[in-house]
């Protein structure tokens, strides 16, 4: 399309113009009401260098249609509402709003009514003093959050944790995949070998995960059963046993196991958990009480949330990891050389990520909200779901592939906790050239070089899409109707109804995360009919029963 300059209602369809034309048009524009003073003085200048018959170069970066028409596609040009305030107090407001004074959702939902728009700019965190530039444009619903995904448009480029990024010593010195951008060489490479060994763990993961859902079920009746007050946290045992799975499934060893090399011991998910959250610790909120939150906000803002923690913090920890991985993972790093040409080092720093961060990282974010959810449903409900799940292990000779494949409630639930409880809240993106964004009511034009963040949660509760999109409603994705809402489940960095390839950023694990908590559900209601959860505590087991 031929690129034009608009002065005032007015564009010229030519990429040239002479000035007498530029008058008369401009003529035409100052009768309509259509020419500010900047386009007086932009002719004067015009004029003024002109001579007669000599044409003259008129540039423009936007399209006809973007420069002729006050509306796009339909939809009405709107400027991006928000503002960044001033420097430095402008982002330090917004970041005491964010962690303590607001809180999210609240920070997102508040700035969202009150510029009656979806997108909009603000200040995100960490921010200042001692981080980098905190401004970005703030997409919430369906349709916009969409730029996103489209590599075309957005690079990706160190933005996996939005403006700030954690050293690379946390990771051997290398860029792990998910900092790079698809169009850089290593991030196919690197993609491909996460494909690589999510395939070769697929033999693991079905009697792996019974394995450790076993262990998980003795120790909450046990637990329940000693308990004084008939109450257990839940995760406790959980996350040290999706930790074993997890490890087992992608390297066949047991980082718990006192006989497995360079064991990580009993002490496992605390090393690991000491190596992952400084790298997210400048972004966290603390799920404090209201009181200690602004009693302690001043010295949490000055220990976490000004400057990066000092990697020596967990330097130690993370050479335990380091030893393990690199005593136990000898097959796949010889396929990561052999197979896709990569440093062996850096291989096994990605398959560190992968396995910790990534995967088991996931997983302590999504259980939780799958057992919350469905531990606090009806108890009719519940008993539909054991229904489902012992039904279709019976007519499948057991909890396999097949029968997983058989238990649509089971998936609908699974997608509804992914859907308002998405285990991955945020995604960023650097426009990479000038943009214009849709949501439903309006196209906004976007700067090349600026920063798109986008907050999930509401995305996923967009109301143009999702019906009482507050609800938590576990049948939502059943039926005809419901099996057209899937293409709107975003969790995985892209739809649930597209696959992740080298070629874009989508989460390569999406179907093995996809699986495994479907596989969480039919567990327990496998052998429970009903539980009850009470936030992070569980308070009863009602067996099946056949069970």
């Amino acid at each position: 399309m031929s690129t034009v300059t608009t002065i005032g209602f007015v564009g010229f369809a030519t990429p040239t113009a002479t000035a007498s034309s530029v008058k008369r048009n401009l003529s035409s524009s100052v009768v309509l009401g259509g020419a500010s003073g900047n386009e007086l003085r932009k002719f004067r200048s015009i004029k003024g260098t002109a001579t007669s018959g000599r044409r003259l170069q008129i540039r423009s970066t936007t399209s006809l249609q973007d420069a002729t028409t006050t509306k796009i596609n339909g939809l009405p040009v709107r400027e991006i509402p928000g503002s960044y305030g001033p420097p430095f107090w402008g982002a330090f407001s917004d970041k005491i709003a964010y962690y303590w004074t607001e809180g999210v959702p609240r920070f997102y939902e508040n700035r969202r009514d009150k510029y009656n728009s979806t997108v909009y700019r603000m200040n995100t965190v960490p921010g200042p003093p001692f981080f980098p530039d905190p401004r970005v444009i703030v997409l919430l619903d369906q349709k916009s959050y969409r730029t996103l995904f489209d590599v075309e448009k957005v690079e990706k480029t160190n933005v996996f944790t939005g403006t700030y990024m954690p050293s690379l010593d946390y990771t051997g010195g290398y860029r792990v995949l998910s900092y790079l951008d698809p169009s850089e060489e290593k991030h196919s490479l690197l993609k491909e070998f996460c494909f690589e060994v999510l395939k070769s763990s697929g033999r693991r993961v079905f009697p792996e995960f019974h394995k450790a859902l076993n262990e998980v079920f003795e120790a909450w009746e046990t637990g329940l059963k000693n308990s004084k007050d008939r109450k257990i946290k839940f995760m406790d045992v959980l996350s040290v046993e999706t930790l074993r799975f997890n490890v087992r499934a992608f390297l066949d060893a047991d980082p718990v196991d006192p006989n497995t090399e360079a064991s990580l011991g009993k002490e496992a998910v605390g090393i690991i958990r000491w190596w992952t959250l400084p790298q997210l610790m400048p972004i966290a909120v603390l799920p404090l009480p209201i009181f200690f939150a602004f009693l302690l906000a001043p010295l949490f803002e000055l220990l976490l949330h000004t400057f990066p923690l000092p990697f020596s913090l967990v330097k130690s920890k993370r050479q335990k990891i380091v030893d393990f991985f690199r005593a136990n993972s000898k097959e796949v790093l010889d396929m990561a050389e052999t197979r896709f040409g990569l440093d062996r080092n850096e291989a096994l720093e990605n398959l560190i990520f992968y396995t910790c961060f990534n995967s088991w990282g996931g997983i302590n974010f999504l259980f939780p909200a799958i057992i919350g959810r469905l531990g606090s449903t009806s108890a009719e409900f519940q008993r539909e779901l054991s229904a489902e799940v012992r039904k279709a292990i019976e007519e499948n000779g057991g909890l396999n592939p097949a029968a997983l494949s058989s238990m649509p409630l089971v998936q609908s639930a699974v997608y509804e906790v992914m859907r308002i409880q998405p285990p991955v809240p945020f995604q960023y993106g650097r426009a990479k050239t000038d943009l214009i964004i849709e949501s439903h009511d309006a196209a906004f034009r976007v700067k090349k070089g600026e920063m798109l963040a986008g907050y999930m949660p509401l995305a996923h509760k967009d109301p143009k899409v999702f019906t009482d999109p507050d609800d938590f409603n576990p049948k939502r994705f059943m039926g005809e109707e419901g099996e057209k809402l899937v293409q709107h489940l975003l969790w995985s960095n892209g739809p649930q109804t597209e696959t992740p390839t080298v070629h874009n950023k989508q989460c390569p694990g999406k179907n093995f995360i996809t699986i495994i908590a479907k596989l969480l559900v039919a567990e327990i209601y496998s052998k429970y009919e009903t539980i009850s959860v009470y936030g992070d505590t569980l308070v009863a087991l009602n067996r099946a029963s056949s069970s």
